[in-house]
């Protein structure tokens, strides 16, 4: 283990690590009317959402959020499994900025005030891929 390594990605890990292991939690014990308003905001980005019951759906969004927020948390995995993680989870949450009517201005990638707080979710994305560049072996390295 590159203890270096280990220390540069610390504070993005602990960032990312601890958002998204609470809001996997949060998700945890949603009532029916939480789990009905989520599932149907993510079916609207992603049809493919509404093959699922809302409240299975919140459960697997949250076994996933619990599953990622520890994998960043934890030291011992590597940097770039848990930014690929990481990646492809925010590539999703992006995704659902850029599909959902309203959280844009109009020809523009610019937020609406309702779009705001899934645009910020663009940190996330930009964490995953420096974990990534940062955890592959260094090409062309000269010895010295």
């Amino acid at each position: 283990m590159d203890v270096r390594r280990v220390a540069r990605q610390l504070p993005l890990r602990l960032a990312s690590g601890a958002f998204i292991l609470n809001s996997g939690l949060s998700k945890r014990g949603a009532d029916q009317e939480a789990a009905e308003q989520l599932h149907g905001f993510a079916s609207t980005a992603y049809p493919v959402v509404g093959r699922h019951e809302p409240q299975r759906f919140v459960r697997m969004l949250s076994t996933a959020e619990i599953a990622l927020g520890t994998v960043l948390l934890v030291p011992a995995v590597p940097g770039v499994v848990a930014g690929a993680g990481l990646t492809a989870f925010s590539a999703g949450l992006v995704g659902l900025y850029l599909r959902t009517p309203g959280m844009r201005q109009e020809g523009s990638l610019r937020p609406t005030e309702q779009g705001i707080a899934l645009a910020k979710d663009s940190w996330l994305l930009g964490i995953g891929m420096s974990l990534i560049v940062d955890g592959l072996p260094e090409c062309g390295r000269r010895s010295r």
